[in-house]
């Protein structure tokens, strides 16, 4: 078991019941939301050990959320509440194709209002790994300068590092810092989960080999590029390879399904596997996430994950 640090903004999510653009909508079902959420979620239910850092409102939502943490055997040693802001909140669509529109209340949140402060008196004895995507940076400077000694502390340490960029432009007002930014933090990590997207627009590449060199030229060892339905591409130790997607009978939400690929992928590594084996499993992981409507309630424990890889393999 490996013991993992991540750190985000957890928010409470309602998920329209029916089709509809949000304003028509009149009732909703309540999930707690965030990209680090969802990894650790994850990472938990395949047997690893996850410390979450991260700021919460004093209020319903945010002890919800806590408690929430807490049963998914999550440790929320680091977790400390704010009294003066409140918990981020989101909105998410029902549909039957493509993504969901989603809404945000999360400007000024607690979580917003993190910096180097938070992280001063951690404990890194006995962390493996630690997980970071590029959404805590655009909440604020605070948070960003405490990302930036995050990976600072992990490097000196030898604690492997795993990056998912996570674009959110709308949390940023200057596209061209949110690329310098991320790429910066990206380039300090041994492993990048970029989505194809993502790639072409922080590095200015097209091709996958080349945004795979981008990252390697900074000193980045695997790079798994996710495509999405397509699967994936790698490029790790001179080895590059694609990886077919796992085929879904029906799509009830995207939202979550990178989250659940870097859980396969960094898990995968974990455990020993080699990387074409991690890779697959992320790509499982993450056809699983889109089966349900929650941004994590489909992320499986290993029973489930290996049930549906040995079920596609019959199929085939």
């Amino acid at each position: 078991m490996s013991r993992i640090i991540t750190v985000g903004e957890p928010m409470a999510l309602f998920v329209a019941e029916q089709e509809g653009s949000l304003e028509n909508v009149d009732r909703f079902d309540r999930f707690v939301a965030g990209a680090e959420v969802n990894f650790s979620i994850g990472m938990s239910r395949l047997g690893h050990q996850v410390t979450y850092i991260t700021k919460l409102g004093l209020d319903p939502f945010g002890k919800n959320i806590e408690k929430f943490l807490q049963q998914n055997a999550i440790d929320t040693s680091y977790v400390t509440y704010d009294a003066n802001n409140l918990t981020g909140m989101q909105w998410k669509e029902k549909v039957v194709s493509g993504d969901p529109e989603v809404f945000s209340a999360r400007k000024n949140s607690a979580a917003s209002h993190m910096d180097s402060e938070t992280i001063a008196n951690f404990n890194w004895e006995g962390f493996d790994h630690i997980h970071l995507t590029g959404i805590p940076p655009a909440l604020s400077a605070g948070c960003r300068e405490m990302v930036y000694e995050l990976l600072k502390e992990a490097r000196v340490r030898g604690v492997q590092i795993s990056y998912d960029p996570n674009l959110r432009p709308g949390l940023w007002t200057d596209k061209q810092e949110m690329a310098q930014v991320i790429n910066d933090l990206a380039c300090r990590a041994d492993i990048v989960l970029p989505g194809i997207e993502e790639g072409k627009l922080l590095t200015g590449k097209q091709d996958v080999q080349e945004i795979a060199a981008y990252y390697h030229a900074a000193g980045v060892k695997t790079v798994v590029i996710k495509l999405g339905a397509k699967g994936a591409f790698t490029s790790s130790e001179g080895e590059q390879f694609y990886t077919e997607g796992f085929h879904v009978d029906k799509v009830v939400d995207t939202v979550g399904a990178g989250d659940g690929f870097a859980v396969g992928v960094v898990s995968g590594i974990l455990e020993g596997l080699a990387i074409k084996e991690a890779v697959k499993r992320g790509a499982a992981i993450g056809a699983l996430a889109v089966m349900s409507p929650g941004d994590n309630d489909g992320l499986p424990d290993s029973d489930r994950l290996n049930a549906f890889i040995e079920d596609s393999l019959v199929k085939l």
